[in-house]
């Protein structure tokens, strides 16, 4: 079975929107944590926020992750949009979460869930998150959505943690699920 992984930039207060402040922290350690999520993964799966930012603004980045942005499967997750342009997308409006669980039981390699903090807290609701790779930002951001909303109850095993020069730890957790 496929796993959900969720990534995250995270500042120490639980932010994860509009993470603009993640930028001057931004080096190798980084670019090298992310491409590991990247490697294994082989859909991504969006919310319509996350989405729209994405469509934006990887169809004509020179980053060097704009061809897998660009080329990989992408799964939106939406009641309001009525299409999805971009290049290798689907919309998933109805029954979601019944929707989404099927996915992981196709064939194929993780399927990341990138920022998307409401769908992130719906996942969670359902018990579909595999995994959480969490890069934690020296910042106190001091409003924003949480990625752990008010009544999300989890419990987590650590299974790495890595501090970068930067700053910036990572970690990686799992649903203790025993």
């Amino acid at each position: 079975m496929r796993k959900i992984v969720v990534t995250e930039f995270v500042s120490l207060d639980g932010v994860v929107e509009n993470p603009a402040w993640t930028m001057p922290y931004w080096n190798d350690e980084t670019a090298a944590f992310k491409g590991e999520e990247t490697n294994a993964s082989d859909t991504l799966l969006l919310g319509r926020v996350t989405y729209e930012g994405f469509a934006m603004a990887w169809p004509t980045s020179p980053d060097e992750g704009a061809p897998y942005f660009n080329g990989v499967r992408k799964v939106v997750v939406s009641t309001t949009l009525a299409t999805v342009e971009w290049n290798n997308s689907v919309l998933i409006r109805d029954n979601i979460f019944e929707e989404i669980a099927k996915l992981k039981q196709q064939d194929g390699t993780d399927i990341t869930v990138h920022g998307s903090a409401t769908l992130v807290q719906g996942l969670m609701a359902h018990d579909l998150v595999d995994r959480y790779r969490l890069l934690v930002y020296p910042v106190v951001v001091g409003q924003g959505k949480r990625l752990f909303g008010e009544g999300i109850a989890a419990t987590l095993k650590l299974v790495k943690a890595q501090a970068f020069s930067s700053g910036v730890t990572a970690l990686i957790y799992e649903p203790d699920r025993s």
